[in-house]
């Protein structure tokens, strides 16, 4: 086992300052590639840590909403270019925290930088329209005021892009911002923080405080000064925060999970069919919410499809993320690994294949970190666990089916509807795809897990609170609209 070196404490950020956490504890951060392998310490905090946080967003307000649009800007454009010449040191500090590989890491850093642009730019549109009234001598329009302060709780698995996504929109709109990352990379995200820091964002207006869902996640969730909360993560505690949010008349959105479908119809490119059910179930270790997890095949290719599939995914590297060959990363953590593993047992179990993978990977150069093979199921049918719920891992289910029909019945037999895909060149097969599929992000002959930050992202069912995140559709959620009625 080879030596830790020193490892690194990392401190809360409030009102402008970097601090310890008042209970004197810490969380140790793990390299899911090797057990042994300490990224980092952060701070493991307490209510009394929320509070000073949210005092100091709620004193910053006055001033940072009275700034223009444009001047609220700069510091996002600031931030950016600073993120931008730390992506390097930034992806690689992501792949050693949560796994993913290091190109993903990398481009996912730079996609944080163009949401800081994006929504920098956003600072310039408009905000209102004028509405004609009644009365010939008056004048009416509206204008949006920002929600307040606004509580983010991220999850691990973007830990730039989804905190940049949720915070950017929020300051653009003149909100204060409380952010709680998940524990599992809450390094990554102070290294976000101290871009913002780097920027010169004024003291109060951003705050980050580390530390348990259950201690600080529920602390902000609950505070009479926080005015909204946005979440990513589980429905379990997606649905909790929903409803202790509603109990105090706070304002909330929740983007939850997914068992997203892709139909690979009779007339599809069986070649780009195979590669983007691929990328969209496997990439990432499949730890993504619009991650492929159902592959529902006409019955005329399904044999065809079959055997390309199983002969790429019999290829992909498996291993530590820093190294360039490597395909597929490990599980972010060992729960996480045990849940995938449970999956496929559960899924043999209950009478479906496992025609590959499936098994943890214990070589010399995996056996201290948290791999699993991919795992490619057949024979499944709609009732299993394995149809049914999100597993958030490399595990493809193929499902066999005889008519498109067939196929979005099959599709949307879920709770969730976050995203879908279809693999056709038939148009009249895109439009019922189109117009049936009760999913937020349809996509043609693309893989299902493709989110561009200038369009609006969110999903149906029971995988949204309804409400959208990305592009312009943002200011629905950190604005409220103010009517305005001037007579002379």
């Amino acid at each position: 086992m080879a030596v830790q070196t020193q490892v690194k404490t990392f401190l809360n950020y409030v009102n402008g300052e970097w601090v310890e956490a008042s209970t004197n504890e810490t969380i140790s951060c793990i390299n899911p590639a090797n057990k042994h392998d300490v990224v980092g310490n952060v701070q493991k905090s307490g209510k009394e840590d929320v509070d000073q946080a949210v005092a100091a967003a709620h004193n910053a307000l006055a001033s940072w909403k009275k700034l223009s649009g444009a001047q609220r800007g700069e510091f996002l454009y600031k931030a950016a270019n600073i993120l931008e010449s730390r992506a390097d040191e930034i992806a690689e500090t992501m792949t050693k925290e949560m796994g993913k590989t290091l190109g993903e890491a990398k481009g996912e850093t730079l996609r944080g930088v163009a949401i800081l642009r994006y929504y920098a730019g956003e600072g310039m549109r408009k905000t209102g329209d004028v509405i004609p009234s009644s009365d010939s001598e008056a004048l009416m329009f509206t204008t949006r005021v920002p929600l307040g302060v606004v509580g983010v709780i991220s999850p691990w698995n973007f830990p730039v892009a989804i905190p940049v996504w949720k915070m950017a929109p929020g300051l653009i709109y003149g909100n204060t911002i409380v952010i709680k990352p998940a524990q599992e990379a809450a390094v990554t995200a102070v290294k976000v923080i101290e871009c913002l820091d780097e920027a010169g964002i004024p003291a109060g207006v951003v705050n980050m405080v580390t530390g348990t869902g259950s201690q600080v996640g529920q602390a902000i969730v609950d505070h009479p000064q926080v005015n909204g909360i946005t979440f990513t993560g589980s429905n379990q505690t997606g649905k909790a925060i929903g409803q202790a949010a509603l109990a105090r008349g706070a304002k909330y959105q929740l983007e939850m999970g997914g068992k997203n479908p892709v139909i690979i119809a009779a007339d599809a490119d069986l070649d780009l069919a195979v590669d983007g059910t691929i990328s969209g179930g496997l990439r990432s270790t499949g730890q993504k919410c619009t991650a492929t997890s159902r592959v529902i095949v006409h019955e005329d290719v399904y044999d065809a499809f079959k055997e390309k599939l199983l002969a790429k995914v019999r290829e992909l590297k498996v291993g530590p993320g820093l190294e360039g060959e490597t395909w597929m990363g490990p599980c972010s953590s060992e729960k996480q690994l045990e849940t995938v593993l449970s999956y496929i047992e559960k899924g043999q179990a209950e009478g479906a294949t496992l025609l590959y993978g499936g098994q943890r990977l214990e070589s010399p150069e995996t056996k201290d970190g948290f791999y699993v093979e991919p795992a490619v199921f057949e024979n499944v049918e709609s009732g299993m666990a394995i149809s049914q719920e999100e597993i958030f891992g490399p595990v493809l289910a193929l499902i066999k089916v005889g008519t498109l029909e067939e196929a979005i019945e099959m599709a949307n037999d879920v709770e969730f509807g976050l995203s879908a895909s279809i693999y056709t060149t038939n148009i009249s097969h895109m439009l019922s795809f189109i117009n049936d599929m009760d999913a937020g992000l349809v996509r043609i002959n693309a893989e299902t897990a493709g989110v561009e930050l200038q369009a609006p992202f969110g999903g149906m069912k029971q995988s949204s609170s309804h409400s959208r995140e990305q592009g312009q559709a943002a200011i629905e959620f950190y604005t409220s609209i103010k009517t305005v009625f001037v007579k002379g």
